[in-house]
């Protein structure tokens, strides 16, 4: 998919609200996403958020805290959990 970290980006930023803390192009693909070392600070109900418009816009769904602590760490896991999910999707 074609500049899939930035619309993932697009996604965390609008869905979370944080568009007055970080541009989409400023939010490093290995910058955490969760905890005290985040710029954005994201708790669980913006997880919640960014797993519904996941779900809207590619059909992919993370289920449960473990699944979210596992694959939306940061951008970078979470477009592989995306590609992933694709993929199979496809087979």
């Amino acid at each position: 998919m074609d500049n899939l970290p930035l619309k993932l980006k697009n996604i965390i930023i609008t869905e979370s609200e944080k568009d007055d803390v970080l541009s989409a192009e400023e939010l490093m693909d290995n910058e955490p996403l969760f905890g005290p070392n985040s710029r954005l600070g994201l708790d669980s109900l913006d997880a919640l958020q960014i797993s519904v418009a996941l779900k809207e816009q590619f059909g992919v769904r993370l289920q449960g805290d473990r699944e979210v602590r596992k694959h939306m760490m940061n951008v970078a896991d979470l477009t592989n959990y995306v590609i992933d999910e694709l993929s199979k999707k496809t087979q």
